[in-house]
């Protein structure tokens, strides 16, 4: 990962990575156990785009420009998906979690640093109920409201009181209860308490946290001012609250307009997006962001630099404008240079940078505005984008 500040680039040229985190609520049954490479029932799973640390799970370290199935282990069905840097998470219906792709930090949370092409289980958890993967940690919330966090460590961004090392097994975030929703963004993390109110941890060097600070924190802090929060989402180093009013409150870095505040100004407390009201879910990408409103359209503002706002142009965007020719949308994600939704009655759309097929057409084509794919599957319930890579179950 490049360090910070973060500096406008084209993902075609850069190697640094985020993930975007959507939060979809799954009921729990008693778990089952699975083992690496027994791969009895493939799993409901699509992925496509950059597979060079397998984390698209088909078994290879190849990228896919069209979409391919990951291989499962177990014959509990995928519910929730979610893409980091370079490696994915997925949440099963028995309330266990895979992993797959890249492992150098544990972020894989199998007790290794092995990377894994295909999914193996997360060791020791339980009855989670929703799963957010960042740019090399992983985090899970548990049925209790509690929140686990695996994988690097190098801004305190397990929320554990440490700041290094890497923890290649998942640990309780301290002093977290009453949680029902997680984010993390590249090396920050975020949980919605029951209350509406916000925690954050990790690093903070671009306010990305909300207390009032750059100063980094290896424990959950409050972010200030913030209340009747009822959705989270964290970009690359940036954030994002959802408030019961329908309108959004961002902070953090603001270098492409990703604040929607009509500034380019970073803020280490929340500030309003602007003109953005009626919003039913939020998602965060390395630069940019998306709210889906609840009239089914969607708004995007922040780095356009690959065309990921889906307006048509490559113009950075400082509040919030249309995505072109979507209506009907039920899920939106954003990556790090490209965006997905999935309109209730499909195909999946994606739009943005293409270098690595992440756009699931068939070519390496830049899409400046929303284009449908062909996914083989229907009754979609969860959409993630990674760095370069995207996935649906």
């Amino acid at each position: 990962m490049l360090s910070f500040p973060i500096k406008k680039r084209s993902l075609a040229a850069t190697a640094a990575g985020l993930t975007l985190v959507a939060l979809i609520s799954a009921t729990v049954a008693q778990p089952a156990s699975a083992a690496r490479g027994e791969q009895a029932q493939a799993l409901r799973l699509k992925s496509w785009g950059l597979n060079g640390s397998g984390q698209l799970g088909d078994g290879t370290t190849t990228d896919r420009h069209t979409p391919v199935t990951a291989a499962g282990e177990t014959g509990a069905d995928a519910i929730q998906v979610s893409g980091g840097g370079f490696h994915s998470l997925a949440l099963l219906n028995n309330g266990t979690i895979e992993a797959w792709g890249t492992n150098a930090e544990g972020q894989l949370g199998d007790g290794t640093t092995t990377d894994h092409s295909t999914p193996g289980t997360v060791a020791g958890l339980l009855s989670v109920r929703a799963i957010s993967a960042g740019r090399s940690h992983s985090l899970a919330l548990l049925s209790n409201g509690t929140v686990m966090a695996w994988g690097d460590n190098t801004f305190g961004q397990l929320g554990n009181g440490t700041v290094g090392p890497d923890n290649p097994l998942p640990a309780p975030v301290t002093g977290l209860t009453g949680v029902v929703a997680i984010a993390a963004g590249n090396f920050h993390s975020l949980a919605l308490l029951s209350d509406g109110t916000v925690r954050a941890w990790g690093l903070n060097s671009s306010g990305q946290l909300g207390n009032g600070t750059i100063v980094d924190s290896p424990v959950p802090v409050t972010v200030l001012g913030l209340t009747g929060a009822k959705a989270i989402a964290a970009g690359g180093s940036h954030s994002l609250a959802l408030l019961n009013n329908g309108t959004a409150r961002a902070w953090g870095l603001n270098t492409d307009g990703q604040l929607g505040n009509g500034t380019m100004t970073s803020s280490s407390i929340p500030v309003t997006v602007l003109g953005l009201t009626g919003a039913g879910a939020l998602a965060g990408g390395f630069a940019h962001s998306l709210a889906l409103l609840t009239n089914g359209t969607v708004r995007a503002w922040g780095d356009n630099i690959d065309g990921q706002i889906g307006d048509g142009t490559t113009t950075d965007r400082l509040a919030p404008v249309a995505v072109l020719g979507l209506t009907g949308v039920s899920l939106i994600a954003a990556g790090g240079n490209h965006s997905m939704a999935y309109p209730s009655l499909g195909p999946v759309t994606n739009w943005g940078a293409n270098n690595a097929g992440q756009i699931g057409d068939g070519t390496t084509t830049m899409r400046t505005v929303p284009t449908g794919i062909r996914t083989g599957r229907i009754g979609i319930t969860s959409i993630s984008a990674g760095f370069a890579h995207s996935l649906i179950v």
